[in-house]
């Protein structure tokens, strides 16, 4: 990974806006959006912040560190403050605006109000000279942080190609706290958020604060600002030459008195990433050649916090119109201070990716046939090889690949139905079988023979007939099929778009036998329990006329018994005692 520990977070995600739509990992010039559980992040120490992903994501999910608060906080307690404006600020206000915007300024509380193109003109021409004393043969410009910070991280062979002057911003910083005093807080204000990490990262920058146009309009938005309310009143300081075209592309080679000609092959001026990467993937560092570069498209009168109200056409004419004459040129030039940096190396060496670990992702993604590589971009990455390297380095998923994510989806789908206990069939507008899973066939004991023949070989076809003249309905019915011993609920709706009949079989079968032997049981066991209930009654009134008539004749055997006995305990039937067995006998026999 990319070590340098000294990068500034600029540009991050707002989680909850994200919709994973991976627009910002496909228009990021240097992969520096990874993914994370499925959401998008910006990877601090591989962005550059130059805010290609804030202008492009659709979700407004990319947003960057702002300043507005800070600085406003900063104007009610220290009157001592200066605003550089960035000289792109022309390209948004017309003529009698721009007349009126330093009162703005100063209504706002600023105690000093001038153009960052003070600064440009000195920037110019110590870039002319620096590119006469400059060892290498490919020379770039370097006002453009973007630019410089793209070569820092991904360009190390073009570090020396590089002119060693600060941009116009941190030049102007110095020029003002010079003549301010050092306690004099700077506020640049412009088009860039690359500015936002440049004003933090470069040591030689006096830069407090870096507002972008968008913080500006809220500030104006905020405090009801009406410009034409304000009077005319002039900058504090006035720039030289051409150096209000510096945010043009060939700005600053029309400001330092370079030819422009777009058909010169010793100067070239581009714009945007692509024109960059063609023009650097074509030297070598040996071509003769001075390179004015901005990192945005039409240079920075395009830069991402810049309002879209007006057309970039537009932008430009009222810059030209704004800088229609060359300004007064210094007669006693002289050089500033801080117009002088150093740049290096922020890239370390990633780890080497190798072959085998791209062949294993694509065996993993099912891409290992080179003919599955489809390179759609669908992921964010240009390739295939670009996302397996991004997942290698932890910087993207392996379900990021479109088509990977359908194909398991469908692989998924098969296999459902192919593993399903229903049986399930699909057939044609013709009502001829398309397809049958295992469990279709083991309950109709057919096999692929049967594919391409109507179902009306294998079962009455009328409730298919319905579902074809009723696309979007489900059809719902228990169907005994005897002659497969098969009871089954069947579901069966057609597929309009695709002219195909969908049935799927549930086998109810062994749970309606199972339910007609239990009801058959339960009748039986309701026979066998009034039978018994009925037998327990008759006995019960047998027993009770049992015991009743016993009890009678009980009780009739002892009236007898006391009728036959006296008061004295001699017998009153005028039997002999001594005959007293058969006595005994003839009442049992009575009995």
């Amino acid at each position: 990974m990319l070590s340098d520990k000294n990068n500034v977070q600029v540009v991050f995600t707002n989680r909850a806006r994200c919709r994973d739509c991976y627009r910002c990992i496909r228009v990021c010039p240097v992969s520096a959006i990874g993914l994370r559980q499925g959401q998008a992040y910006v990877d601090s120490q591989r962005c550059i912040s130059c805010g290609t992903c804030i202008r492009e994501c659709p979700q407004k999910a990319k947003n960057y560190n702002k300043d507005l608060e800070q600085v406003i906080d900063l104007l009610k307690s220290r009157p001592n403050a200066a605003v550089s404006l960035a000289p792109s600020f022309a390209s948004l206000y017309e003529d009698w605006q721009i007349k009126r915007l330093p009162s703005v300024f100063r209504r706002l509380g600023f105690g000093f109000v001038a153009e960052t193109s003070v600064a440009a003109y000195y920037v110019a021409i110590e870039t002319l000279r620096a590119s006469m004393q400059h060892r290498s043969n490919t020379k770039i410009l370097t006002s453009c942080p973007a630019i410089v910070s793209y070569i820092e991280h991904y360009k190390p062979e073009f570090i020396e190609s590089l002119l060693p002057i600060s941009s116009p911003m941190i030049v102007h910083s110095v020029m003002l706290k010079e003549q301010l005093g050092q306690d004099c807080k700077v506020v640049f204000i412009g088009p860039c958020v690359a500015k936002k990490a440049e004003a933090k990262e470069r040591p030689e920058s006096a830069v407090d604060y870096v507002l972008t146009f968008e913080e500006l309009d809220e500030w104006f938005e905020r405090e009801n600002i009406d410009i034409s309310e304000f009077e005319e009143s002039d900058f504090d300081q006035q720039p030289q030459g051409w150096a209000r075209n510096f945010p043009l592309a060939g700005g600053c080679l029309q400001t330092a008195d370079l030819p422009t000609d777009m058909l010169n092959q010793k100067i070239v001026s581009v714009c945007g990433y692509s024109q960059l990467d063609d023009l650097l993937n074509s030297i070598d560092g040996k071509d003769d050649i001075l390179i004015e570069a901005l990192f945005c498209e039409q240079g920075c009168i395009n830069g991402p916090a810049i309002s879209p109200a007006k057309t970039v056409y537009q932008r430009r004419r009222n810059v030209l119109n704004y800088s229609d004459t060359p300004l007064n040129k210094a007669s006693d030039y002289k050089p500033v201070s801080g117009i002088t940096t150093k740049f290096c190396l922020k890239v370390s060496d990633e780890s080497e990716i190798t072959q085998e670990q791209i062949r294993q992702i694509f065996i993993e993604t099912g891409k290992e046939n080179p003919d599955d590589q489809l390179n759609c971009g669908a992921c964010g990455y240009n390739t295939c090889k670009e996302q397996a390297i991004a997942v290698l380095r932890n910087m993207a998923e392996a379900d990021m690949c479109v088509p990977f994510i359908r194909k398991l989806a469908l692989q998924r789908t098969d296999k459902i139905i192919e593993t399903s206990p229903n049986g399930i069939v699909i057939l044609d507008e013709k009502l001829c079988i398309l397809h049958m899973n295992p469990s279709f066939k083991k309950m109709f004991m057919c096999s692929n023979s049967g594919l391409g023949k109507n179902i009306s070989f294998l079962m009455e076809p009328e409730i298919f007939e319905n579902a074809l003249t009723e696309p979007f309905d489900i059809i719902e019915k228990i169907i005994d099929h005897s002659r497969y011993n098969l009871i089954c609920n069947q579901i069966v709706y057609g597929l309009k778009d695709e002219n195909q009949v969908v049935g799927i079989f549930v086998n109810l079968t062994s749970n309606l036998k199972n339910k007609q032997k239990l009801d058959h049981l339960r009748e039986q066991t309701l026979e066998q329990a009034r039978g018994l209930l009925s037998h327990q009654i008759s006995m019960a009134g047998q027993i009770a006329q049992y015991v009743g008539d016993s009890t009678a004749k009980s009780e009739k055997l002892l009236a007898n018994l006391m009728k036959m006995a006296g008061s004295d305990g001699s017998e009153k039937t005028g039997i002999d005692k001594d005959d007293n067995g058969k006595w005994l006998k003839n009442i049992y026999m009575q009995k």
